[in-house]
């Protein structure tokens, strides 16, 4: 078995790498990481430059390859979007379809196709909600993507799974998310508060309780990155996967109301009301649990702790390659 993947010095793909090569079920499986403008330096792990927009390049680190991990993504970049989310994922899945050793093919979505707290749902989302992007190039292409697999299987009958993430955290990312002194994902915190309001927040050392747009404490989806890279390693050439699509979350959102009382309680935290036009949600992972056995460790209190304990190495710089 070969696995090829891209996106492999992301978050999830530094921490997939060592996992995936410690997975005594895939042990002898070579990998191989297409890369453009980092690198991956890792024993075992083939590297090949080159960009998704370039179709011979795909084609070429498609020789051989079984399995494809499709985790390259852009932000906010409009012609890095189109390239890598729309291009690149039609190149890949053109040479996976003509490929006489292609087996899987796995894409790492997002709840941006179904809006997250941007657009409202009845009930929990599930993979059968209809998707809902929210402004902006980036959750556009996740739509696209989501859309081009579901089509290739129906055109091409080839075998796709896609698994839809949250925001994914890991190390001490949940405490930056909910930082006022920086910005660290969304939302922008100079559209909910005042400059005065952000200033006396920062001087206090205060974190914020969202609200829904009905004055709840918000809701959002988060799945932290080592539980996504275990829903990776259980849909690897898992016959229960096939032509799935699962979402990948907390078993509960996260409540931001219960996150300001934990942090009041356990660390005297002062806190801000911040209230927001967005939508509670609650991405169901119940199909993964089912289909997959998959059980994600990490639930909002774990989240948090393990958040305000981490402590950086000197070696260990937080560096964040886009904000979010």
């Amino acid at each position: 078995m070969k696995l090829l993947i891209t996106g492999a010095t992301g978050k999830v793909g530094s921490n997939f790498l060592p996992a995936f090569l410690n997975s005594r079920y895939h042990s002898g499986w070579a990998i191989r990481a297409l890369c453009n403008n980092r690198v991956v330096e890792m024993d075992r792990v083939e590297t090949v430059r080159g960009s998704l927009a370039d179709r011979a390049g795909v084609e070429a680190a498609m020789a051989g390859v079984t399995h494809v991990l499709h985790m390259a993504a852009v932000k906010e970049s409009p012609d890095l979007a189109m390239d890598v989310g729309v291009k690149g994922m039609f190149n890949l899945l053109e040479a996976f379809r003509t490929s006489s050793t292609a087996r899987q093919f796995i894409l790492i979505g997002g709840d941006c196709s179904v809006g997250h707290i941007f657009h409202g749902y009845d009930a929990p989302i599930t993979e059968t909600s209809p998707l809902r992007a929210y402004p902006g190039c980036y959750a556009l292409t996740k739509v696209i993507e989501e859309v081009m697999l579901e089509q290739y299987r129906i055109q091409y009958g080839i075998n796709g799974c896609c698994l839809r993430a949250p925001w994914i955290m890991e190390k001490d990312d949940f405490r930056f998310a909910l930082s006022l002194t920086e910005q660290f994902g969304g939302p922008a915190w100079d559209t909910l508060l005042t400059a005065e309001e952000l200033q006396q927040s920062a001087r206090d050392g205060a974190v914020p309780f969202m609200r829904d747009r009905e004055g709840a404490p918000l809701k959002r989806n988060f799945v932290h990155v080592g539980d996504l890279v275990s829903a990776i390693l259980l849909a690897l050439d898992n016959p229960a996967a096939e032509g799935q699509l699962f979402n990948i979350a907390m078993n509960e959102p996260v409540d931001y109301g219960e996150v300001a009382a934990h942090l009041t309680a356990t660390r005297r935290l002062p806190v801000v009301d911040v209230p927001t036009p967005f939508f509670s949600n609650w991405l169901d992972n119940t199909k993964a649990r089912h289909l997959l056995g998959w059980r994600p460790l990490v639930d909002t209190k774990r989240l948090i702790e393990s958040a305000w304990s981490y402590v950086r190495a000197a070696d260990d710089p937080r560096t964040i390659v886009y904000p979010g």
